[in-house]
Parts: C-alpha cells; structure tokens; sequence
C-alpha cells in the first residue's frame, strides 16, 4: 500500500460514522448497479447508509445487490401526493414530473443527512431550485458519449465519480468538474457481474445478435429503422436476434427529447414478431440491466446506448445505425461509433452482418483502447471499495458546501 493511500485509510478508520443516503428516484431500475454496490463498502468503512427508492422494484433490485449487508441498512421509500400524481399523468409525456416532484416534497427527509450519492443528474434540482445545504455525490449511470452525459448541471455536484480518464478528461475541458471534487475510481456495476458467463438463450448455434436501441427521438434507430430491422430478422434464418432495448423505450409510448427539441409517439410490436424460435424480445426485464445478453450474443447492433462500453469488456464485432444523418466522424458524443462499422439504411446490413468478424481486427484495438480510456481498473481492488473510500475522504475534509 502506497504512503498516501495508506495515510488516507487510517484517517477514514478514525472518523465518525457519517449519514450516507443513497437515491434511487427512477421508473426504472436501470441505475441501481452503479452506485448500489458502493453501499456494502461503506458500511464496512463503518458509515451509517440509508437507502431511499421511489418504486418496489428499484429497491427489491437494490437488496439483491446488496444482499450481504443489507441486515446493517435501512430502506426508505418516497412517493409523491395525490395532487403531483394527477398532474404526473399529463406531464411525464414533457418532463420526468415525477421525479422532480419526488425531490420537491422529500426536501426534509434528505435533509437528515450529510450525503445523498445519486446516479442521475435531476437530483441537482435539490441544490438549484430547492435550496438543500447538502453534498450531493453524483455517479453517471453508464459511461458512454451522448452530449447530455456533459451539462452544466454537473457543477451542482459536491463529489462527482467516475469510470475512466475518458469521462474525466471531457468534464475537465467543459469545466464541469474541479481538482478536489472529483475522483477516477472504475465501473462499480462490473463489481457485479461474472463476466466470465456465457448464457445461453437459443437452441440453435447460429451466431447471435444483440438489438440495443437508446430511446432518445432523434439518436435512436428505432423510430426510423427499428421496425425494419425486426422485420429482416424474422424473415432470415442465419442468426438469432435479442431485441433488448434502452429500458425506457417502451416504458412509455410519447417520448419528448428536451435536449433535441422532438416528440415521438412510439410503435408497437406486432404480436406475430415475438413467438419466433430465433427471435427474443426483451422490452425491459432484469436481463436487460444485469448484462446477460452482453455476454450471451456475438454482434452488437446499436445506435447511441452507453451499453456498447460494456460490450467492449470482451471485445466482439459491432454495427452503429447512423439513422439520422448525423456528421459523426471526429465529434466526441459519436466516439463509440469508431468502433465498429456505421451502416445509413437496413438494405446494408445483410453484408454488415456477413462481413462483422472478418473485419473485427481492425476494430479490436480500437475497442481495447477505448475500454481502458473508458474503465479504470486496480487489480485485487473493487471499483465499489475505491469509491466508498473517495466518498469517506472527501466528507471527512472541512470544504465548502457549495460548488
């Protein structure tokens, strides 16, 4: 153990237990992995944890995480009033409504403590708009491109974690972030999982494709090329098809880009579509978080998901649906597209598919190095077990309380 490390250890050991909340305010439990396997770590660092969820599910997924120490936190649930929920049923077409209201009418419960760590940056809300005195440690949900991973909003945050140099090094250039108030500490959410694991999920041996769509109006392929792509997939019988996409996708059928300025109504799948022997259809289960058809397929197809930073864990071929006529060749929220081939139209890919592992040498590297940029990794070390320690040490400094 190097002297400073070292001396920061003994200094967390001699502290007082400090009151930690950890915020799930989401519809979907999408972003309990990467911020929930901090929580045994800082119980065992002696931290006194409470967890606050706003869904049954968000926290049934964070006990199983959390399962070894869970007997030691204490689980709180939030809702918003009757008033916000009749008003919810209009704006959450517009607006995360609900989650906003849930932080507005919750001011006092996160109030009791001396941290909230939050995976999403809505919570910021608490700070700007709702005038709680509170350090709030931000962990992004995912690591990968899209600009609204790098908004203003980040200066809001206290502490603000992060997976690699990659997302360090563009919140430094946007002075989003500042020396003493951010940490490079890994992906907890891999913390998790066997990467080891290989599912099987068809009774076939033909290669497997993984469909990850984002649910974004204007980013996604779905809206344009999805419903083509299913249909190519049924028709064929090369391959075997998982249709998993965003989990928010099909939470919802209006979905509004704020960012992007659009409003979409979604389709639905026709039922023929989903009783097909090579076709699997996933429109948000646990499989589709927990990385179980990452490690079960062979090809990724995908647009702007931040799932593709997991993919590349084990380095395997990928085709990028440029749907939207981006200009996407040297812009940093486009990165990921670099590792693979990008097709503009379903009629391309038949020969994408065809030539994908012939021409992976030239994107292995490429994958390899965006991965280490991506995900910073300490062997012998848990990604969870450096965070809680740069949570414990920053709250345990005499620093402002506001950015």
């Amino acid at each position: 153990m190097g002297r400073a490390l070292y001396a920061h250890t003994i200094l967390i050991m001699t502290l007082r237990p400090m009151k930690i909340g950890f915020l799930f305010n989401h519809d979907c439990i999408h972003q309990v992995s990467h911020t929930a396997p901090i929580i045994c770590e800082l119980v065992a660092l002696g931290q006194d944890v409470t967890v606050i969820t706003s869904t049954p599910a968000q926290e049934a997924h964070v006990r199983r995480t959390i399962a070894p120490c869970m007997d030691r936190v204490r689980f709180v649930r939030i809702d918003i009033g009757p008033v916000s929920r009749a008003i919810n049923v209009v704006a959450q077409a517009v607006v995360p409504f609900r989650r906003i209201a849930n932080l507005r009418e919750n001011v006092d419960l996160f109030r009791q403590f001396d941290a909230l760590v939050v995976p999403e940056t809505t919570s910021a809300l608490l700070k700007s708009h709702f005038n709680l005195d509170i350090r709030l440690i931000y962990f992004p949900h995912g690591a990968g491109d899209r600009s609204i991973g790098f908004r203003d909003v980040t200066r809001f945050f206290d502490l603000v974690l992060l997976p690699g140099t990659k997302t360090r090094d563009r919140m430094l250039d946007r002075q989003l972030i500042r020396p003493g108030h951010h940490a490079v500490v890994g992906y907890p959410k891999f913390d998790t999982v066997d990467m080891t694991r290989r599912p099987r999920l068809f009774d076939n041996d033909r290669p497997t494709v993984l469909y990850n769509p984002h649910f974004d109006p204007v980013l996604s392929s779905w809206w344009d090329m999805g419903m083509d792509v299913l249909e190519w997939f049924a028709r064929q019988d090369d391959y075997n098809l998982i249709f998993a996409p965003h989990v928010m996708l099909f939470r919802r059928r209006l979905h509004t880009s704020v960012e992007h300025r659009r409003v979409r109504l979604r389709r639905m799948i026709p039922e023929r579509l989903r009783n097909l022997s090579h076709v699997r259809i996933d429109t948000g289960s646990q499989n589709s978080v927990d990385m179980t058809y990452v490690l079960a397929a062979d090809i990724y197809l995908g647009d702007a998901s931040s799932q593709v930073y997991e993919w590349i864990a084990r380095p395997r071929p990928c085709i990028f649906l440029n749907s939207h006529h981006a200009r996407w060749q040297g812009n940093p929220s486009y990165a990921h597209w670099n590792m693979g081939q990008v097709i503009d139209s379903v009629s391309a890919l038949p020969h994408a598919l065809a030539v994908a592992w012939d021409r992976q040498h030239e994107f292995a590297p490429r994958q390899q190095a965006a991965f280490s940029e991506t995900f910073h990794t300490v062997p012998g070390e848990t990604a969870a077990h450096r965070a809680a320690r740069e949570i414990v040490y920053f709250l345990s400094q005499d620093k402002s309380r506001t950015p």
